[in-house]
């Protein structure tokens, strides 16, 4: 069995008015990612460590954020043509694990959807993707309010 892991960071600048889509949801706020799609940092990371996992490079050889086509596309769009990548190389996910890193909102009551969401997307089991969020303590720019960060690992196995 040949089994890779792949590891993947995104970040977006978060600005007032904008939508804040995190793992395929639009979450109530009034600041919101800054970015070529919809900015949805949960999802580009997973996409991420899916492509690195696979030896496929990242996010921005498949989808570069000069391509007029994907200008605000949605990003679940995007998962499901990274799937596609993975599964074209032989692989199936064994499992993802993810942090998102922000400040304001809190979004632990949003993340039971999310998981069903990705799982839906990632072709697995909910008990294959686990969705974690966490602060900055107020310190950097995810603290000051200026950014979300996210942090995602992905097993793969053929």
């Amino acid at each position: 069995m040949n089994i890779r892991i792949g590891f993947g960071y995104d970040v977006h600048r978060l600005e007032e008015g904008l939508p804040l889509v995190i793992g395929g949801m639009i979450i109530p706020h009034h600041k919101g990612g800054l970015g070529h799609s919809d900015a949805d940092v949960l999802i580009h990371a997973i996409m991420d460590a899916l492509l690195g996992a696979a030896g496929l490079r990242d996010i921005g050889v498949h989808f570069p954020d000069n391509d007029p086509s994907l200008k605000k596309i949605d990003s679940k769009i995007l998962l499901s043509r990274t799937m596609e990548l993975i599964k074209e190389q032989g692989y199936v996910i064994s499992n993802v694990d993810a942090t998102v890193c922000l400040e304001k909102p809190k979004i632990s009551n949003y993340i039971p959807e999310m998981i069903r969401v990705l799982a839906m997307l990632l072709e697995v089991s909910e008990t294959q993707v686990s969705v974690k969020a966490t602060t900055n303590e107020g310190l950097g720019f995810v603290g000051n309010e200026q950014g979300i960060t996210a942090y995602a690992v992905a097993l793969l196995s053929k």
